[in-house]
């Protein structure tokens, strides 16, 4: 099969990243404890999602949360490609949040148009090959390893410098295979091999992805680093409870000018956009005003 012309990616507004909403179809998710494990149930999040403003729905059968077990290829299947088709219509783009080159060829005939594959074509040999046989987008995360063991790679001389090295060396391998640049999208992979300092610190230096002139999509959404975001000595804050630590995290990326925020809480990532748009605005008419 030749490749197929590319999916043009969407377009970021010019005052805010756009918005990509998750939807875990799975009974062990960290972040929602199976709530939309039901395809049903699942679309209808979907919608719900898109009713709020989201730009991106990002469907996933296969929960990546530390130490978790793989689901089988027809399993993961049959979680995720109704949700797809019950979404065609939703109005938003549709991503494929997977590790496997099947799963995201069948995803993307049912109607998704990005693959969002968290292990960067690293888990599956063939996935740069659908990537390029189908034109869809390809989101190429930073990945030393599977859930069950991934933490104990956390491991870096400088944690910024390795992870882009790393990602450079995945982005070239998905070129080589046929993958066109404009398909391309980078994630620094916060949480996957990271421990909460070097998220931080990544954060920090998101300026170092954006030198690799593609767009990147960022996903802090309720990740374990933000566990002590707001704890008052009392234990970590629960998943489910860090959404206003996620939309703060939203304002910084926002601010640094991102391609894409991946979250679960879609309406406080608006808000939080709108708090820099807002002081953007009033900087811009400051100046202007000092001019006058």
């Amino acid at each position: 099969m030749t490749a197929a012309a590319s999916i043009a990616l969407p377009q970021r507004p010019e005052d805010r990243p756009l918005v990509m909403g998750v939807v875990n179809v799975t009974p062990d998710s960290f972040s929602d404890g199976g709530r939309f494990f039901d395809a049903a149930a699942a679309v209808a999040h979907g919608r719900e999602l898109v009713g709020h403003g989201a730009d991106i729905i990002d469907i996933g059968g296969e929960s990546t949360r530390p130490g978790a077990q793989r689901p089988s290829v027809e399993e993961e299947l049959r979680r995720v490609i109704p949700v797809i088709e019950g979404l065609a219509d939703s109005g938003a783009w549709i991503s494929i949040d997977t590790m496997r080159a099947p799963v995201a060829s069948a995803a993307v005939a049912a109607g998704a148009r990005i693959i969002n594959d968290v292990s960067g074509g690293l888990a599956d040999p063939e996935m740069t090959s659908v990537a390029a046989q189908t034109g869809a987008g390809f989101v190429v995360m930073h990945w030393r390893g599977h859930s069950h063991d991934m933490q104990t790679r956390a491991i870096y001389d400088d944690v910024t410098a390795d992870v882009c090295r790393e990602l450079a060396d995945q982005v070239g391998a998905a070129l080589d295979a046929g993958v066109s640049r404009d398909q391309v999208v980078i994630d620094p992979g916060l949480g996957f091999a990271k421990t909460a300092e070097q998220n931080w610190i990544l954060l920090q230096h998101l300026s170092a992805f954006q030198q690799m002139k593609l767009p990147v999509l960022v996903g802090a959404s309720r990740k374990s680093f933000l566990s002590r975001v707001g704890s008052r000595g009392d234990g970590p804050v629960p998943a489910e409870q860090r959404d206003f630590a996620t939309a703060a995290v939203s304002v910084v990326l926002a601010q640094a000018g991102v391609w894409a925020i991946r979250v679960h809480e879609v309406r406080s990532t608006f808000a939080a956009c709108d708090v820099v748009r807002h002081l953007r605005e009033a900087t811009a008419g400051a100046s202007q005003g000092a001019q006058e």
